[in-house]
């Protein structure tokens, strides 16, 4: 089956193209892309086989995010992180997944980890409030998972007891409309607010558990699927796209530049200028390299889950390490090309100068934070205690 969804993928990269000036203009990926994509059977990739998902390897699913954001870069962010959800969503406790997938399987859901809202222990669950940023695809979403502290009954000023994510469906938060931006135009990650909602105990999970490799759904949805680490698969997630991004500027640049002729250098043809030559094999060196350690990272994860093994800690913070490399060398690509690219590269509605802003968009995303993962996995190869964090 994903085969068919890789193909139904690249059936429509076309389409996306010709769509991301719309995306860009609406500040949101059109419905239409979203329900082309959702008819391949896209977000069904990592979402339980019981709630008619297809429970694909996250490798396959990762390469038809990154072959949809070489086409546009704002229409692969919003499809790797509404398509990533269905996972977590499978390590809730069962009553969440029947709320979620019960009545309709084709429910899709946005989120905002970051822990800026507060909640607090009332009997049968929790009392959520605050405001969450940066939820991207938030249109095209019914239910959105939010981070939040969790707060003894003493209220904000209490102790903070716990750090989990919360399930909240649309009707019990407002989506407003904040997303003026010069990069990823398209994902409509506008603000999620909530107040004073009351969220059962059924309907969070503890990152502890996540960070452990645990989740009470684990029960009704065996598969080794969802025994892969939290972090692995959600920084991958934010990583892909970038490397998709390099690859479709990577393409654009290529045809552009024996297209050019340099004015300034009596009509020659930009590709046959020994220098393009030797930028485009660095860029290509830098792009696939950043995607062979990105899939390689997994698969060994995955391997050790399918024998029943733990996963080491020096092989989460690998993947951390090479997953924000790979953020990097991506990007340092997409800039080498741009800036050899000549004048007509700035033009709107081409390819590259939008990979640009899009991918420079994605930098900052907290996932991408160089400094921090390379400080963990350097400090555990010397021999240092790390502290629980992104791996």
């Amino acid at each position: 089956m994903s085969k068919e969804v890789l193909d139904g993928v690249r059936d429509l990269l076309p389409t996306f193209r010709e769509r991301a000036d719309e995306a860009e203009k609406l500040r949101q990926v059109p419905d239409a892309t979203v329900k082309a994509l959702e008819e391949t059977g896209f977000f069904r990739m990592l979402q339980p086989r019981r709630f008619d998902g297809l429970e694909s390897d996250p490798v396959d699913f990762f390469t038809a995010v990154k072959e949809i954001a070489s086409a546009d870069g704002s229409t692969g962010w919003i499809s790797s992180v509404l398509g990533v959800h269905p996972w977590q969503v499978a390590l809730f406790p069962d009553e969440a997944q029947q709320a979620v997938w019960g009545e309709d399987t084709s429910t899709r859901l946005s989120s905002s980890y970051a822990p800026t809202g507060k909640a607090t222990l009332t009997e049968g669950g929790y009392t959520l409030s605050g405001t969450w940023s940066f939820s991207s695809g938030s249109a095209h979403a019914n239910w959105v998972l939010l981070g939040g502290l969790v707060f003894s009954e003493d209220g904000p000023d209490g102790s903070v007891v716990d750090f989990r994510t919360f399930l909240v469906p649309r009707d019990h938060y407002d989506v407003v409309d904040v997303w003026n931006v010069v990069g990823l135009r398209g994902t409509g990650s506008n603000d999620i607010v909530v107040k004073d909602v009351f969220v059962p105990q059924a309907f969070t999970l503890s990152m502890s558990d996540t960070g452990r490799c645990f989740g009470p759904g684990q029960e009704q949805n065996p598969g080794t699927l969802y025994k892969l680490p939290f972090h692995s698969l959600f920084t991958t997630t934010i990583s892909s796209p970038i490397v998709g991004m390099a690859t479709g500027a990577y393409a654009e640049h290529v045809d552009m530049q024996q297209k050019r002729v340099r004015a300034a250098y009596l009509g020659e043809k930009a590709s046959s200028d020994p220098f393009a030559a030797v930028r485009i094999a660095r860029a290509g060196s830098e792009i696939d390299a950043a995607w062979a350690l990105l899939m390689s990272n997994i698969r060994e994860e995955q391997a050790l889950v399918e024998k029943g093994e733990r996963i080491p800690l020096n092989l989460r913070l690998k993947v951390r390490r090479d997953q924000v490399l790979g953020t990097q060398r991506a990007i340092d690509a997409i800039d080498a090309l741009f800036e050899a690219s000549g004048g007509r590269a700035l033009a709107e509605g081409t390819y590259l100068q939008r990979a640009w802003r899009d991918a420079h968009a994605g930098r900052v995303h907290a996932a991408n934070d160089p400094e921090r993962s390379l400080k963990m996995y350097g400090d555990l190869e010397f021999g240092h205690k790390i502290d629980p964090g992104m791996y």
